[in-house]
């Protein structure tokens, strides 16, 4: 028996593996949807629901719903991007997130989506949040300030005995990202950049590195996010 999987994509006919992943079988399909939280072979989260569709009829995450066979997906309708773009717009005021200053602008993915949804002004007010820089660990700063809670760092990464550096603390308003600084005093230096690269945002910074390479010359400086994946899709149509 066949383990092919046939659904469509806002009419898009694609193909997916049983048990694969709504957001992995759409980008291998050339259609992308924004994530914030998700990353391919990891446990998903569901933390930021920015990836949140309508299959058959129902709004759910893609990045916990699986293909079915026969299934009509909804990913980009003017309600669902207002939808995208509500949640880019709460996650903008709940942090202090000041693009100009952070050595993650032109690589942050929330400041990537800001632009595709074309955010201005946002319709929510500012918390103004003031939680606090933790900067113990030798390797890297740790801006709480600027955390969006997608958990990435807690579950992918870890030290060789599968021990957690980073945690949460605290509930509700006084919830906030920390890191172990116990372990985090032995964190290697390729633990350290993972640890960067995973975040979407500019909360984990590498110590002593920085402006490697250039604004102007970044991923999203010149390309906006997921072109990569939507030319997949062009490529596709050309055959």
């Amino acid at each position: 028996m066949s383990d092919k999987v046939k659904f469509t994509i806002d009419g898009k006919e694609c193909t997916g593996k049983k048990g694969q992943l709504l957001v992995d079988a759409a980008t291998e399909n050339g259609v992308y949807i924004p994530v914030l939280c998700h990353w391919k072979d990891v446990e998903p989260a569901a933390s930021c629901r920015i990836c949140t569709v309508r299959v058959n009829g129902n709004y759910i995450t893609a990045c916990t719903t699986t293909v079915e066979e026969g299934s009509t997906v909804e990913n980009d309708t003017p309600e669902i991007r207002d939808m995208r773009k509500t949640i880019v717009e709460m996650l903008f005021v709940e942090g202090n997130h000041f693009c100009p200053s952070c050595e993650k602008s032109g690589d942050c993915d929330l400041q990537a989506l800001g632009y595709l949804y074309q955010m201005m002004v946002p319709r929510f007010p500012y918390a103004f949040e003031n939680r606090e820089i933790q900067a113990s660990s030798p390797k890297i700063f740790l801006d709480k300030n600027r955390c969006i809670f997608c958990k990435r760092c807690i579950r992918m990464i870890k030290d060789d005995q599968d021990r957690n550096y980073f945690a949460f603390k605290g509930r509700g308003n006084h919830l906030e990202i920390t890191i172990d600084e116990k372990l985090a005093a032995g964190m290697t230096e390729e633990q350290a950049q993972r640890a960067m690269e995973i975040c979407p945002v500019g909360a984990i910074l590498r110590k002593e590195v920085g402006f490697i390479t250039p604004i102007g010359k970044r991923k999203y400086d010149k390309v906006p996010i997921g072109s990569d994946i939507e030319s997949q899709n062009k490529k596709g149509g050309e055959k």
